[in-house]
């Protein structure tokens, strides 16, 4: 357990209506942990009873949230050293922006021209794969400020809430949100905003945890879905295309699956269940991970087709 954050002061708590309709009536959903890091804390999940939108409730204020991204939350993205490992890990995080851009490309051809913006960018690995494939315009926005990462010369950094940037209208040709949406505190706000700042036949592309899932059904409290407090918002499959198209936006295609593995939730649930809030120690998990990965293969050429864990909307701009 990380020994330097303590339990959140009530100060640092906000109870909030419900994100979609603004109903305060709810039901207790779960409790929840900080898994990933083993940071103190029980954090609460509440259904709304209006609407059935899945939220935490009470949340961390905006401004003390930071702290629980700090370089612990962060440091699968930072590391570069993994042993004998770092070849095979560097393929598997290179595969994961590559199957990000095969999503990208069966929706919308990018250019030298095109524009793209990456909302919760973090390291910016997928902007630097779209200007080395494509050689397009990448900018990104982020809460954290990662810009010191190699590579971010020649990314358009904007650090900070995504709908306090000044940003033009209609200047985007691909907007995309790999799982950012769990996080914001005003998921209908930043979907209208990523609406605006879309071309007429933009795309947006938007990864989320799916709640109405195999792995949640397995790991219940101990889903790493849930990855309190950092997550604000847990979507099934309806809530989450009720919400985009409660922002303004039309929904032309649907995925129950996502660029992001969803093996990183068997096997994270299944430590989360035995570690019990104790933490992730990647450095050690990360022999284990590959073994497990291998051993469950024939499963998961299935994975497009068993609701494991992730979920995609391809949206446009209604017109």
């Amino acid at each position: 357990m990380n020994a330097l954050i303590e339990p959140p002061e009530p100060a640092s708590l906000e109870t909030v209506s419900c994100y979609y309709c603004g109903s305060e009536k709810y039901t207790h959903f779960t409790d929840a942990w900080e898994d990933l890091t083993g940071k103190p804390g029980t954090f609460h999940f509440v259904r709304c009873s209006d609407c059935g939108l899945v939220y935490q409730n009470p949340r961390i204020r905006l401004e003390s949230i930071g702290r629980y991204y700090d370089d612990e939350y962060i440091a699968h993205r930072k590391k570069k050293d993994w042993g004998f490992m770092t070849p095979l890990y560097n393929w598997a995080m290179d595969k994961h922006d590559r199957q990000k851009a095969r999503v990208v490309m069966a929706y919308k051809e990018l250019t030298p021209d095109s524009c793209v913006l990456d909302i919760g960018c973090g390291a910016g690995t997928f902007l630097l794969k779209m200007d080395a494939l494509y050689g397009s315009s990448v900018s990104g926005v982020d809460f954290k400020d990662l810009s010191a990462l190699p590579g971010f010369d020649r990314i358009d950094f904007h650090n900070g809430v995504f709908c306090d940037q000044l940003l033009s209208p209609s200047s985007f040709d691909l907007v995309t949100m790999w799982h950012f949406l769990e996080h914001d505190y005003d998921p209908i706000r930043t979907l209208q905003k990523a609406g605006e700042v879309l071309k007429d036949d933009g795309i947006l592309i938007i990864e989320v945890p799916r709640l109405d899932s195999l792995t949640f059904k397995l790991y219940r409290e101990r889903w790493p879905g849930l990855q309190a407090p950092q997550h604000t918002v847990l979507y099934d499959k309806d809530m989450f295309l009720r919400t985009v198209e409660r922002a303004g936006l039309s929904v032309i295609d649907y995925l129950p699956y996502g660029a992001f593995p969803a093996y990183f939730y068997l096997f994270a649930g299944f430590m989360f269940k035995r570690l019990k809030g104790k933490g992730l120690n990647l450095s050690k998990a990360v022999y284990p991970y590959f073994l497990g990965q291998l051993l469950l293969s024939p499963a998961l050429m299935f994975e497009k087709k068993l609701n494991l864990a992730m979920q995609i909307a391809v949206c446009r701009r209604k017109k």
